[in-house]
């Protein structure tokens, strides 16, 4: 309870913080098209009970402002901006963040209009075609006054990039992060190019070195799916993972089989990385989770898309990231196992949640084929790069050119999978890029010295099933209960 109590406290504290931030550096300019489109997607879901489901049209003619004494949602997004606009010491939005909403407004109206056909939400003709010139005069109005004096250098004020920082919960000095980060990315790619000739033999690939781990790995990308093949392919991995996990008893998992789907179009604009979309952690009556698998974003145009989660090796790491044992487990076992609501929403952030991630991507990589092996050291090594890039650009100490040159060539990524890297690094979510790694290694951290305190008594489905009971506490808080309540019970 004390714990629980603790964490209100801190998130209370925490929000007020960055709202005082947010405030005092930054002029409040918002996608709002993309705002509106989140909102209804997250209510026209198959997860969302019908009687919920039938309240769209009501929110779609409030974001409208069709609602008795109600205002257009794009109108109140410009009035924020330009209430404060007088405020010359106050940062634009950047160039890339306002671009990339012009770029969606098409696909985000597009999105709307389907899923109010697919869920036959009747009489919402009127408001979506209301809604729609809202969305393209908020654009119009957007690229006249807003992108021209958008800001080119997305570096944050120092005290507002320290904030991000504790907000993920990286809670040590952002060079010390780098550091660790680089010897882990030499010690994977080392890894990664002792195991890149055993795949290169396995799957008879044509490279010039097969100890180059990148060159294996794009020639593995040549094994393209195609689109409609994709999810098949995907739920084939996902039914390989839940018995391999049974096996080797990494973690209790659910009996029932986990939900996974291809995003759409305008999901994917919103979202172009494979991503997990939450159960109501409130209120549950039984509503999973799902694994959304998008097919790129239609924006960036052919030229433009991810080879980087379509080809057979890929769905491994990436079922066991967004699936199980990773994200769809950690949401699942909250809800079912009756975590605290302090703990598993007020203690979110990505240290925690992400920590869980890619400490149980490793324990899967042993029992995964050899090139699901590879990709998945690739993406630790991504993990690696992201704790050395996002501060790095954020303090000014490597240019964007040569961040993409490591994403590319260092780790193999697309071109369009390195753009929206380094956008979130700087534009999207400064900060939270490292959150993975060190979440990570706070954990391997806990289990070794848990290891350590138990000796041959040690059991890890015991520990790995105690992490999961604990919801999403940060590091120290998780520590400590391990300390107190795990190793006296085991010892």
């Amino acid at each position: 309870m004390r714990q629980d109590l603790e964490i209100l406290i801190q998130a209370a504290s925490g929000n007020i913080e960055g709202s005082e931030l947010n405030e005092k550096y930054l002029l409040p300019w918002s996608d709002a098209p993309q705002t509106v489109f989140s909102g209804l997607n997250l209510l026209l879901s198959d997860q969302v009970p019908a009687e919920r489901r039938a309240k769209a049209l009501d929110r779609l003619k409030a974001y409208a402002g069709l609602q008795p004494g109600g205002t257009a949602f794009t109108t109140l997004a410009r009035q924020r901006y330009e209430e404060r606009l007088k405020d010359p010491a106050l940062l634009q939005p950047t160039t890339i963040e306002v671009q990339q909403a012009l770029d969606n407004v098409d696909t985000y109206i597009s999105g709307i209009e389907k899923l109010l056909g697919k869920y036959q939400i009747a009489g919402s003709d009127e408001a979506m075609k209301a809604l729609a010139t809202q969305m393209k005069d908020y654009a119009a109005w957007t690229r006249k006054d807003v992108l021209p004096k958008a800001r080119t250098d997305a570096r944050l004020p120092a005290p507002l990039y320290a904030y991000q920082l504790k907000q993920v919960g990286i809670d040590i000095d952002p060079k010390l992060l780098m550091q660790r980060a680089q010897l882990e990315f030499m010690e994977t790619r080392s890894a990664m190019a002792q195991l890149a000739p055993l795949v290169a033999r396995e799957k008879g690939l044509k490279v010039a070195d097969p100890n180059d781990a990148v060159a294996v790995i794009r020639a593995l990308k040549g094994d393209k799916i195609a689109d409609d093949q994709l999810e098949g392919h995907y739920r084939k991995v996902i039914d390989a993972i839940d018995p391999l996990i049974r096996e080797h008893r990494i973690v209790d998992v659910p009996q029932r089989p986990m939900q996974m789907r291809l995003g759409s179009a305008a999901e994917s604009a919103a979202s172009p990385a494979p991503h997990f979309m939450l159960a109501p952690l409130v209120n549950n009556t039984g509503q999973q989770g799902t694994f959304v698998l998008p097919l790129g974003n239609p924006a960036t145009g052919a030229g433009a898309q991810y080879d980087d989660f379509n080809f057979g090796a890929a769905a491994w790491t990436l079922s066991a990231h967004e699936g199980r044992p990773v994200h769809e487990l950690q949401f699942t076992a909250m809800v079912e196992r009756g975590v605290s609501l302090a703990r598993s929403m007020f203690a979110f952030n990505s240290v925690n949640v992400e920590g869980w991630a890619l400490y149980a991507e490793a324990e899967m990589v042993p029992y995964e084929p050899l090139d699901g092996q590879l990709i998945a050291l690739q993406f630790r090594l991504l993990r690696a790069a992201r704790a050395m890039l996002d501060p790095m650009l954020n303090l000014g100490l490597i240019e964007r050119a040569n961040a993409e040159r490591v994403l590319i060539d260092g780790v193999g990524l697309s071109k369009a999978m390195a753009t929206q890297e380094l956008d979130r690094y700087t534009v999207c979510m400064p900060g939270q890029a490292g959150s993975y790694f060190y979440g990570y290694t706070r954990i391997l951290e806990l289990r070794m010295q848990t290891e350590l305190a138990l000796g041959a008594k040690f059991d890890r489905l015991a520990f790995n099933n105690f992490l999961l009971d604990q919801g999403l506490l940060p590091p120290d808080k998780l520590a400590e209960a391990v300390q107190q309540q795990f190793v006296p019970k085991y010892r």
